[in-house]
């Protein structure tokens, strides 16, 4: 049994539907009861744990799936993301609870494999076409964690004013290098 053997056989279908956006979407949920079964079959636990983590002057939610096998093989992953400071309609529990179903529903993606392309952070661009993925901008948010680099002063540099606006390939290189030298 192998955690590949798992992710093969995990069939999460996009059972939700958004009609803002007009895309259909799977949520945490949808995966959880999917995984059910697939994990029994293979005698496998997982759980997932939420860490509060502050960057710079904002809270993330970080999301970490952990995988132990029939062998005590044991695979661990981490998403994250961010609160939201207000959100229409939502008090502050509320805002705690998106944050933390979003980061786990990417810690799970990571996990079992589970292809989110056609999903709505894939479709949905509002104003601009070369912006980050999920999982794009949750790799970059580990790195700076791990590096404990300050957000604001890595966006100014990049100028810009979010995370999503960020060119991937160089801000990994630049925050791998920096926790390469620290060690």
């Amino acid at each position: 049994m192998s955690l590949f053997q798992i992710q093969n056989e995990l069939k999460a279908p996009k059972g939700q539907f958004n009609k803002f956006g007009g895309y259909k979407y799977r949520s945490c949920e949808d995966i959880m009861e999917a995984l059910k079964p697939v994990l029994l079959k293979h005698k496998a636990n997982m759980f997932i744990t939420d860490d509060l983590i502050m960057v710079g002057e904002r809270y993330y939610l970080k999301a970490t799936v952990t995988l132990t096998l029939e062998d005590a093989t044991c695979y661990k992953t981490s998403a994250f993301a961010r609160e939201e400071e207000t959100k229409k309609g939502m008090d502050a529990s509320q805002i705690t609870g998106s944050a933390s179903s979003y980061a786990r529903k990417y810690a799970l993606n990571a996990m079992f494999a589970i292809d989110d392309t056609a999903d709505a952070d894939a479709t949905n661009t509002h104003d601009k076409e070369d912006k980050l993925t999920s999982e794009q901008a949750s790799e970059i948010m580990r790195l700076i964690a791990q590096t404990e680099t300050e957000q604001d002063k890595l966006l100014a540099y990049f100028k810009v004013d979010s995370i999503y606006k960020l060119p991937y390939q160089q801000v990994v290189k630049s925050l791998q290098s920096k926790l390469a030298k620290a060690s």
